[in-house]
Order: structure tokens, then sequence, then C-alpha cells
């Protein structure tokens, strides 16, 4: 979808507004690692890439500050089954 994805530190999210609507990626901060929590799309925006640029952007900011993630949400952790090139990223 290419949409502008911002990232809020203060309320620890990745999101995007489009046509009125906000998406996020929500995470929770321990130490080096962000915890990726919870992704959400509204329906009205679905099945347009979204949840994937979300995701996309946050490894890309994680890898760029040398954080490692624990994909506790289910979309993550399917993102990254299906683009193993970010699997250097998860904490062991």
């Amino acid at each position: 979808m290419n949409s502008i994805v911002t990232h809020s530190e203060k309320e620890s999210k990745f999101y995007a507004e489009i046509d009125g609507f906000q998406s996020y990626l929500f995470y929770k901060e321990e130490g080096d690692i962000w915890n990726l929590i919870s992704t959400y799309v509204p329906s009205e925006l679905r099945g347009k890439g979204l949840a994937a640029d979300l995701v996309r952007t946050t490894l890309d900011k994680a890898r760029s500050l040398n954080k490692k993630i624990i994909p506790s949400c289910s979309y993550v952790v399917t993102f990254l089954n299906r683009n193993p090139t970010y699997n250097d990223l998860i904490a062991k």
C-alpha cells in the first residue's frame, strides 16, 4: 500500500492514518528489545498491505537502532515467516 507510517516513541507505537482511520502496531520497550504486542488495521483498510507496511517499518527502525524484537503479535509472527530476512532481529 506504501502508506506513510509514523513512529510515536511517546506512545510506543507505529501508526498510519488513512481516510480518517488509524492502523497501528504497539510495542513495549524492554531495554534493547521491543516486544511487538499488537497490530491493528480497521476492517475498512484490510487487504491492502497496511499491516505489512506497519511491521516492515517497525522492523527496519528496530534494525537501525540495533534493537532486537520479541514477536508476541500473531501477525508479526506470520510476517516473519514470510520474510525471513528479518529473523536476525528476533531476541534469542
